[in-house]
């Protein structure tokens, strides 16, 4: 009777295998997955496209990742508490629908006004399908595989950076920007039928109550936040109205998040998770890594568009070793996550991103290529061996009844990540550029002098302005020279920030520790179930 119990459980918590069961629903949760990671990269790739037709500067279409990224942010809280009270299947198909028609609304857009407020409502649906993706995933394969489900997940993550820029540069080479958006509608489609026939039926259960409060000021904290950030390259100072307002207004409401959130019983963030030092650790590093690492990614395809003069295809091409180098690193550090600390594994990562960012700090007007995709690939290579076993590793330390909460914490605060920096790179890069000096007696159509740099960028894109505006050559060369440096001196900041994550990344535990994640499981009461972590992105 004794051994019994001890020997049934053996074979269920050793066994890693994803068995066909899994993988059928893995195939929905992947399909949503690509894309909502694929659109990310995809308008990537698009952003200067979006300067040139809606003639907004970098910060303000810089935007349409930032609306994305926060409204991800928003939405990963209320997903857990939406699935509990209404089922993840009928959530997740409500998720693919709201995300179609988004990406259908963006391609009408008129202004970049109208194209934020559509990709708000695009991250809305996409913010909920890896959320629910992992919650369908981790109950259907058990809390023993998640090594192996990071792993799985990361295919997405791994054709994002590939082909997302790729596929984004050839539909704007071969028709226009809109399909970048247009192409998610027979996608869309065909995911919500294999949704309804392949996921199980739901069974919601009552569900904890969910903190609108605390929404409601996080959420339009950090919009009014970073609005104001984004908005220093136009006005020129802190002390314009329009910089400090919202800065102090979407301070004061984080703030006051952060002071309210220890009140409630089931918080927006549970900050009391915090005092898990291991947990503390790991979402300071990706915090940081991600405010960096994103931030600067977008600048990537923007240097080969706008200083190299390549086309959008191309500057996808140029970009894809990246992705490339994470595809060799990813599913290899995603089983090792479960076997070795990743305190000996991500600082060695981190090293292999640094060697290849330092490249891009040295960029000009003429930097070799084959310099420049060899360090993506290394930078790709680091970056596959560092956002899986530091998510890995945060949710080990938690006991079960934690796992939702925490995956949630570390997974807002690294769309948070991904917003600030979006918003600070394209306001450091737009500052510098506005330094360029102006071209004597040449104005645009609006009356403003036009810079060296300016027309410089232009004319990369649209070569048929330097009849419009004839003027010597020498100013182009300078200006694309000018343009050169602003992006070094933007990419000198996100290295310093890479180099500022190697601090955390130091205390990540370098023994191997056990999974607690079981610690809370049945045996309280008799007839108890086991109950599995809900595991979101």
């Amino acid at each position: 009777m004794t051994q019994q119990p001890v020997a049934t459980p053996q074979p269920v918590a050793t066994s890693d295998k994803l068995d066909a069961a899994v993988l059928k629903v893995a195939g929905v949760v992947v399909l949503g997955a690509i894309m909502s990671i694929l659109d990310v990269t995809v308008v990537s790739v698009a952003l200067p496209t979006f300067q040139s037709e809606f003639g907004a500067s970098y910060a303000r279409v810089a935007w349409t990742m930032t609306a994305y990224t926060l409204a991800l942010a928003t939405v990963i809280p209320l997903s857990g508490w939406a699935a509990d009270r209404f089922g993840t299947k009928r959530l997740y198909m409500i998720a693919l629908a709201l995300f179609t028609i988004g990406s259908g609304l963006c391609a009408t857009a008129d202004t970049i006004g109208q194209l934020i407020a559509y990709r708000v409502l695009q991250g809305l649906g996409g913010g909920m399908l890896m959320p629910l993706g992992m919650t369908i995933m981790t109950r259907a394969a058990g809390p023993h595989r998640i090594g192996r489900l990071m792993a799985v997940l990361g295919i997405p993550m791994l054709l994002g950076p590939i082909g997302g820029p790729i596929l984004g540069g050839w539909l704007i080479d071969v028709a226009s920007w809109h399909w970048i958006f247009l192409i998610n509608l027979p996608i869309g489609v065909i995911a919500l039928i294999y949704a309804q026939l392949a996921l199980p039926k739901d069974n919601p259960e009552p569900s904890e109550s969910f903190d609108f409060v605390g929404m409601l000021m996080l959420s339009p904290g950090l919009a009014l936040f970073l609005y104001g950030v984004s908005s220093l390259p136009e006005a020129g100072t802190f002390a314009d109205s329009g910089v400090w307002v919202p800065m102090l207004i979407g301070a004061a409401l984080v703030v006051a998040f952060v002071l309210y959130s220890f009140r409630p019983r089931h918080p927006l963030l549970d900050l009391r998770l915090f005092r898990n030092r291991r947990l503390t650790i790991a979402a300071v590093t990706m915090f940081v890594f991600i405010i960096a690492f994103m931030g600067a990614g977008l600048l990537f395809p923007s240097y080969f568009l706008q200083v190299r003069g390549e086309s959008t295809l191309a500057a996808g091409l140029l970009i894809a070793p990246q992705g490339l180098g994470a595809m060799l690193t990813m599913p290899i550090a995603g089983m090792l996550a479960d076997k070795v600390p990743v305190g000996r594994t991500v600082p060695f990562a981190l090293l292999l991103i640094i060697a290849g960012f330092f490249t891009f700090t040295q960029v000009d007007a003429n930097t070799s290529y084959v310099l420049l995709c060899g360090s993506l690939f290394v930078m790709g290579l680091g970056m596959g061996g560092t956002m899986m076993p530091i998510m890995t590793s945060a949710l080990k330390t938690l006991t079960g009844h934690e796992v939702a909460r925490g995956s949630t914490l570390v997974n807002i605060l690294q769309q948070i990540g991904g917003s600030v920096g979006a918003a600070v790179m394209s306001v450091i890069l737009t500052k510098e550029l506005n330094t360029s000096q102006p071209i004597p007696g040449v104005t645009d159509p609006s009356g403003k002098p036009l810079s060296e740099a300016g027309l410089a960028i232009a004319a990369q894109q649209r070569p048929e302005l330097l009849q419009q505006f004839p003027v010597d050559p020498s100013f182009i060369e300078r200006g694309l020279d000018f343009a050169a440096n602003a992006f070094a001196t933007t990419f000198w900041v996100a290295f310093a920030l890479v180099l500022l994550t190697l601090i955390p990344a130091a205390f990540l535990p370098r023994r191997r520790e056990r999974s607690h994640l079981l610690d809370d499981q049945p045996g309280d009461q008799p007839g108890d179930q086991p109950r599995t972590p809900v595991v979101v992105h």
